[in-house]
């Protein structure tokens, strides 16, 4: 059976880089959601300039690098090296702008005062809550911004196992809850698509 770190290596060499420039021109942007050039941008977070930001389950930088621009401290964890690699290639001009290889539930109870914590489609997405939210919450300043998207659970609730990572679905009514539950402030929502397909589960809460 296939690792964690393989199937994340696995799922790297598939994905495609991304775009030189957006659709407006730019040479860095965020994008929360799976489709390019659709939802918000970056001011979800607050204002990033001089901030600490973390990123969990970095990929190749691509929405990291875009922070790191704006003036923002930036530190991405992933589980997959060639990921690291990717980042570091294409994006290790800027200084404010680190790469690390390694779990995220290993990586946070060492990662403390964050001002901002963000996933997109990325380990908030493959990490049981109970074990990660505590992590994130403790490494975390007082108000800091956490932040993630992903796909919306269709009907499904809880643990979904796969052939190496499980991944965790929830309604927005369900992950305030559990944010909440942690000692958060939370609010989550699904941006409709903006072509036939699935939203985008988009949550966003204060320590």
């Amino acid at each position: 059976m296939a690792t964690a770190v393989e199937a994340w290596e696995r799922y790297g060499a598939k994905v495609k880089p991304r775009r030189v420039t957006n659709s407006a021109g730019a040479t860095t942007w965020f994008n929360w959601t799976q489709y390019p050039d659709h939802g918000p941008n970056e001011s979800l977070l607050g204002d990033i300039r001089g901030k600490r930001v973390l990123e969990l389950g970095s990929g190749s930088g691509a929405n990291l690098a875009h922070l790191a621009t704006l003036g923002a401290h930036c530190v991405g964890v992933d589980l997959a090296p060639s990921r690291r690699d990717a980042g570091r290639e294409r994006w290790g001009h800027l200084r404010n702008l680190e790469f690390v290889v390694g779990d995220v539930l290993d990586f946070l109870p060492q990662a403390e005062g964050f001002d901002v914590i963000y996933s997109v489609f990325g380990a908030v997405w493959f990490v049981e809550p109970a074990k990660l939210l505590p992590l994130v919450r403790s490494s975390l300043l007082r108000g800091g911004v956490f932040a993630f998207s992903h796909l919306p659970p269709n009907g499904l609730e809880g643990p979904t196992a796969g052939k190496a990572v499980t991944k965790w679905h929830y309604s927005p009514t369900r992950w305030v809850e559990l944010l909440v539950r942690h000692g958060f402030q939370a609010e989550a929502d699904v941006i409709p698509a903006p072509v036939a397909g699935p939203g985008t589960m988009l949550v966003r809460a204060r320590s």
